[in-house]
């Protein structure tokens, strides 16, 4: 008798090396916004001064910005499994360095920022090299429905990390949380131990590593629908991103107090957890740039309707809609990511994408603070709405292979642009469609 066919979610979990990136990114994520938690909230009970948080993510934000395209180049020359696990290993290290310093006493500010300094070294190595060692551990057949499984648990784990976080604190301590959280971490580690070291792409001899650098910048300015879901993603946070100035809705305009906030800023993270899993058995492959420029749209319009409400509920479920909206623009823009990256330059692409998802974040929330100041909270945050309409407009005008996008016949071509659908078969090193048999990596 024929087993019946698990159908392609249930093959994609039957995948050893899929599990274990599942279970690294869960562990990961959890980790990783707990940390931020106690560490946030231990430096502001050491210094009592709102500075000091600023200093906190901007020490990590350097780091981890600025070495980004030399770590995706890395992530093309050596091992991408090596450099995650040592990485990983170090960003252990820290949190038990962490601990030891909260079990000698009251530890100095300098002394945390020196750790997180040093967390952010490691993050600017690893994500490029993680981004494209998932790209060889997730079939490319499965690559939408294997980016929303891991952002799924990502998101999961960042929900639920600063809760756990926040109640090892109190139950425990914050040199034991520390311990803990490097348990988990790992935890991480070992999990992409499970995962088999990959072949090397073939790199052009004798290459410069300035130009081997720039590599990845050249690829993505050259194409068209990796620009514009990049730029879509960049312009969207910077305009339309109003996150940072929840806490002032929550006192003076919905009078919702502390509890209030606390629900206002899990609504987005549960709509795109939502999505997520829904998007784990009806991926948004087909007319994904179409979906891609409406789902931005949305999270315009969602952020108009929640800079103009004054009633809770209507707040409340405007930010449910944008992270709703926010969680499929998140799942197609990887997915672009994933099957529009040549083999041989992937970790430089991936990094590009680090460094415009890092600007969104850090310049959004200082774009944020600046618009409120000079034009008021409430007409920011619907101006801002409105430029994320302007700005999904002209990508669609401006890059009209965005708009026709499908990416179950993309992949990626010299020129940049999608070409044919892939035949059943492997691929080499630079992307280019070799016939035969087997699944795609």
């Amino acid at each position: 008798m024929t087993a019946p066919d698990p159908g392609p979610t249930g093959r994609l979990l039957a995948l050893r090396e899929f599990r274990a990136l599942l279970g690294a990114r869960a562990t990961n994520s959890l980790a990783i916004s707990a940390l931020v938690t106690v560490v946030a909230y231990q430096t502001y009970d050491i210094t009592r001064d709102p500075l000091a948080l600023g200093w906190l993510g901007l020490v990590e934000a350097i780091p981890a910005l600025s070495l980004a395209l030399f770590g995706g180049h890395l992530a093309d020359f050596r091992d991408r499994r090596t450099i995650v696990i040592v990485t990983s290993a170090i960003v252990t290290a820290c949190a038990a360095a962490l601990a030891l310093l909260s079990a000698s006493g009251s530890p100095a500010l300098l002394g945390i920022l020196a750790v997180i300094f040093v967390t952010g070294i490691a993050s600017g190595f690893e994500r490029p090299a993680q981004t494209a060692l998932e790209a060889q551990v997730v079939p490319r057949a499965d690559a939408a429905r294997g980016i929303s499984f891991l952002s799924s648990v990502s998101l999961g784990g960042s929900i639920v990390g600063p809760a756990v976080g926040g109640i090892a604190i109190a139950l425990v301590g914050i040199p034991t949380t520390y311990a803990g959280i490097a348990i988990l971490l790992v935890v991480s580690t070992l999990c992409f131990t499970l995962i088999e070291r990959k072949p090397m792409p073939e790199q052009i001899a004798d290459e410069p590593i300035l130009q081997s650098l720039l590599g990845g910048i050249r690829y993505v300015a050259r194409t068209p629908v990796m620009i514009g879901s990049m730029a879509l993603d960049l312009f969207a946070v910077f305009f339309g991103g109003a996150i940072a100035l929840l806490p002032i809705f929550a006192a003076d305009i919905l009078f919702v107090g502390p509890v209030g906030l606390g629900v206002l800023r899990t609504a987005p993270s549960l709509g795109a957890l939502l999505v997520m899993i829904y998007a784990t058995r009806h991926p948004p492959s087909r007319r994904a740039g179409r979906t891609l420029l409406v789902a931005v749209a949305g999270f315009g319009l969602s952020m108009i309707v929640f800079g103009s409400s004054t009633v809770f509920v209507i707040s409340l479920v405007a930010l449910f809609f944008a992270g709703i909206t926010d969680g499929i623009s998140m799942i197609i823009r990887n997915t672009i990511l994933r099957v529009m990256s040549p083999e041989r330059i992937r970790g430089r692409v991936a990094s590009v994408n680090w460094v415009f998802i890092g600007a969104s974040n850090e310049l959004g929330a200082f774009e944020s603070g600046v618009a409120a100041r000079l034009f008021g909270t409430v007409p920011s945050v619907i101006g801002g709405g409105i430029l994320t309409l302007a700005v999904v407009a002209a990508t669609a005008w401006l890059v009209p292979a965005l708009r026709t996008l499908d990416i179950d016949t993309a992949r990626p071509t010299d020129d940049g642009t999608p070409g044919t659908p892939e035949p059943s078969g492997g691929h080499d090193e630079d992307g280019v469609l070799e016939p035969g048999p087997g699944r795609l990596a």
